[in-house]
């Protein structure tokens, strides 16, 4: 409740909010919002215009853009959303056994965490799609396989901090369980750090599977996906450039939403910043007043 409470002060945060859960209802609900079947193809509609039937237009198949814009949402946004709370899940198990326990535990782990985020994270993908094979499985379990260990060095750093408190080792000195002292103590206050780097995340997540789409490693065809639209539609991008602008808006909406949540979230959780940027705004206004009353 606080923290919708904190978000509701900004408008851009809410209305960021609000983008993100109308894609990703229309997105669970596509059969009921697509006005059409996004793999039928009609060759008499090829590269037909917008109306009133199909209001993005068809493609060079004749396929109901907004329909396959609908379904696109699946792949690009929802799965992406599920690989990133896989992600975040492996990430934060490992953290916190670092983290808390220290010692040789938090040694090893880190040195595995060391070897995995050696490797640049689009050469890790295309090797693990070089080994499995194209496919939107294959890139999200690259995804998994390429996060987790960066979750878990954040996660670990504030786990390690939070860990020194002194409410924590009083628990510790009382002989409550580990487990205990973790879900009970740690994860509350980490969990202001995870929100803000598991959004910020997703945005980098959606971007690449929408590039590893559009250069055919992604979901293959029929299956609608917003990179590959971008692909199938960039031989008529000057003749037909709002087949591209479809796929190519979604992205850049999608992604500048969770972009902007990120920053509220920041900001929401962390009764410091929404201080010093209240102060802020109080130095600008009374700055302002300041030079309009000298003018």
């Amino acid at each position: 409740m606080r923290l919708l409470r904190n978000l509701s002060k900004d408008k851009l945060a809410m209305t960021s909010l609000a983008v993100i859960v109308i894609i990703v209802a229309a997105g669970i609900f596509a059969p009921w919002c697509a006005p059409h079947d996004p793999e039928e193809v009609n060759m008499k509609l090829r590269y037909a215009s917008s109306s009133w039937g199909y209001w993005l237009g068809n493609d060079h198949l004749g396929r109901c853009v907004l329909s396959r814009l609908i379904y696109g949402i699946r792949p690009s946004v929802l799965w992406v959303l599920v690989a990133l709370m896989m992600s975040v899940l492996l990430g934060a198990i490992v953290g916190f056994i670092a983290g808390y326990f220290k010692g040789k535990t938090d040694a090893w782990i880190m040195r595995v965490c060391d070897v995995m985020l050696s490797f640049p994270g689009y050469v890790m993908t295309l090797a693990v799609v070089g080994i499995l094979g194209a496919g939107l499985e294959h890139i999200l379990i690259a995804f998994v396989v390429m996060k987790w260990a960066w979750f878990a060095r954040v996660i670990r750093t504030s786990v390690m901090q939070f860990s020194e408190m002194e409410y924590v080792k009083f628990a510790k000195a009382s002989g409550i369980g580990s487990f205990r002292i973790i879900t009970k103590h740690i994860v509350p206050v980490t969990f202001a750090d995870v929100a803000v780097i598991a959004s910020g995340s997703m945005c980098s997540m959606m971007l690449q599977i929408s590039g590893l789409s559009f250069l055919g490693l992604g979901i293959q065809a029929p299956h609608a996906e917003w990179g590959m639209m971008l692909n199938e539609a960039r031989e008529v991008m000057f003749s037909r450039p709002e087949l591209m602008l479809a796929p190519g808006l979604a992205i850049v909406i999608v992604v500048s939403a969770f972009n902007f949540l990120s920053d509220a979230l920041q900001i929401a959780l962390n009764p410091k910043l929404m201080t010093s940027k209240g102060k802020l705004r109080k130095k600008e206004v009374g700055k302002t007043v300041y030079e309009y009353s000298r003018g």
